[in-house]
């Protein structure tokens, strides 16, 4: 597969906006290894090998173990993680498929009861940043190194 093209070259002023909707992001009162466990959760929904690549090495590099990394595809179906981090992953997919039932009401109330207000705010956002990267990366056949 070859790269189609560099949007990041082409229109680089809305490319540098998603770098610095990433920075606020990496500010945000969110666990980070839970903020990467949500980018590869909604990437690896989504399809989108360059982010999966990235997020789950970003994850390691924070402590995140392999064992967590190969059972988030079916993240309900194990032990191993929290119900705040089910709470959060539950959004994530939910956000990320949107189009088939919205957000239910079950899981938004969920996420506010172990989150709150703010940090829902701030997971959604987390969602809808790496969804719009991870179809950036696959639009345009960015690769993976």
């Amino acid at each position: 597969m070859n790269a189609r093209m560099s949007i990041k070259h082409i229109e680089p002023k809305v490319y540098d906006a998603m770098g610095a909707a990433e920075k606020i992001i990496q500010g945000f009162d969110i666990d980070p290894k839970l903020r990467e466990l949500i980018k590869v959760r909604v990437s690896q929904i989504n399809g989108c090998g360059y982010c999966i690549n990235m997020h789950t090495r970003d994850a390691r590099k924070l402590g995140e173990t392999e064992q967590r990394l190969y059972a988030l595809s079916a993240w309900w179906e194990v032990p191993f993680f929290s119900d705040e981090e089910q709470a959060a992953l539950k959004l994530a997919e939910e956000v990320t498929m949107i189009s088939a039932h919205g957000v239910t009401d079950e899981t938004f109330a969920k996420a506010i009861l172990h989150f709150g207000e703010q940090k829902v705010a701030q997971l959604i956002l987390i969602i809808m940043t790496i969804n719009s990267w991870n179809r950036i990366a696959i639009s345009t056949h960015m690769i993976a190194v």
